[in-house]
């Protein structure tokens, strides 16, 4: 257990806060792992506990561990929510290997539903900061663009690198303030046929709500590819 302190914090989606925390000096971790918060004396607590999992959300080269989370209304958001700089957590990891596959030949296929995008945000920044040359393609669901965390930033990733492919759709644009001309819609085989590349078979990697990546799962079953090529973390309680 480890033991740092809340830098700052912002808003990137409505409903969504990203919080920066101190890097600890010898803390390292990969692009897709995890690590457990746990808050030190907060104000109120209730039968969910004082720890959760988050994915780290920066890239490894970042000087913060950040990580982006829904501000729901339980007693540990609103710790966090409230939370000033300089306030002290305790946190253990890293943990998990959902983590980019080595074999630079097979194109990596990511499907991201709301706040299941903190991985790929990882994964992706660090792609892009180390030169890697894996081809990869980020679909990211979201109900509408209002609800989406890190979009302008996937966008503008997308534009600069030329292995990094971006599509995101909205599912519910009839409740957004907002204009879109990006695909709408549920992931589904024909979006992938649309954008995802042809040539070496993909490692395919899910992350999201239950219920979404379950769904994920079928349709790629469905497809034909093999449960060996799928690798997967569902976010409970997000």
């Amino acid at each position: 257990m480890q033991t740092t302190t809340l830098q700052s914090k912002e808003p990137i989606a409505e409903g969504t806060t990203l919080f920066h925390f101190i890097k600890p000096t010898g803390f390292t971790y990969q692009a897709g792992q995890t690590i457990d918060i746990t808050l030190v004396n907060p104000p109120e607590t209730d039968a969910e506990g004082n720890m959760r999992t988050f994915s780290i959300a920066s890239a490894p080269e970042e000087s913060t561990i950040a990580i982006a989370t829904r501000m729901r209304d339980t007693a540990f958001k609103r710790t966090l929510r409230d939370m000033a700089p300089g306030t002290e957590i305790q946190f253990d990891g890293p943990f998990g290997s959902f983590l980019l596959h080595e074999n630079t030949a097979r194109p990596g296929i990511m499907l991201a539903g709301g706040i299941g995008i903190t991985p790929f945000h990882s994964i992706i920044m660090d792609a892009a900061a180390r030169s890697l040359p894996h081809k990869i393609v980020l679909f990211y669901s979201n109900r509408r663009p209002e609800d989406a965390a890190f979009l302008s930033e996937l966008q503008v990733s997308a534009k600069a690198n030329a292995n990094f492919t971006f599509v995101p759709t909205m599912t519910d644009m009839a409740k957004s303030a907002q204009a879109w001309d990006g695909e709408t819609g549920y992931i589904d085989a024909a979006m992938l046929s649309r954008h995802a590349p042809g040539g070496t078979s993909p490692i395919y990697y899910l992350a999201g709500p239950q219920t979404m990546v379950n769904a994920m799962r079928t349709m790629l079953s469905g497809s034909g590819v093999s449960n060996d090529d799928i690798r997967f973390e569902e976010f409970a309680g997000y």
